[in-house]
């Protein structure tokens, strides 16, 4: 697989069935998105390069995820149901001690302005290159 292109080329390029050996796991990311196809992808693609990833389909499961165990970086989409990326961002910060960083991942026009809505530590607009994620999540975790 290459690391280049859009998480469609890279879903498309996976579809063989073929496993390849996983690296090493490592920090591990909390992606948090209700769309389980892209959580799907981003998990895996991740996970080849050797991160270790837990997924959550809304704010309320990744608020649990969060005080179970320690994440060094969380992916948060900000649109979802039970629990918004708002609501999760306000409960993170007052019921987990200690905080990693938060990206927010969102197709809105205003990315930007969502991510300071939430004092997020990044951001990144959907669709996104996996090259851009990799470089994101390179930024926050070695």
């Amino acid at each position: 697989m290459t690391k280049s292109g859009s998480v469609e080329t890279w879903y498309l390029a996976n579809q063989g069935g073929i496993e390849e050996p996983m690296l090493p796991v490592s920090h591990p990311i909390l992606v948090v998105d209700d769309d389980r196809a892209i959580a799907d992808i981003i998990s895996s693609f991740l996970r080849e390069e050797g991160y270790s990833v837990v997924v959550a389909h809304n704010g309320k499961e990744a608020l649990e995820h969060a005080k179970a165990a320690r994440v060094d970086l969380i992916l948060l989409d900000m649109k979802m149901p039970v629990m918004d990326g708002w609501a999760f961002a306000a409960a993170y910060r007052y019921q987990v001690k200690s905080h990693a960083p938060i990206v927010v991942m969102t197709a809105a026009h205003d990315t930007r302005q969502r991510a300071n809505e939430i004092a997020a530590d990044g951001f990144i607009a959907k669709p996104f290159d996996l090259d851009d994620l990799l470089a994101v999540v390179r930024r926050y975790v070695p």
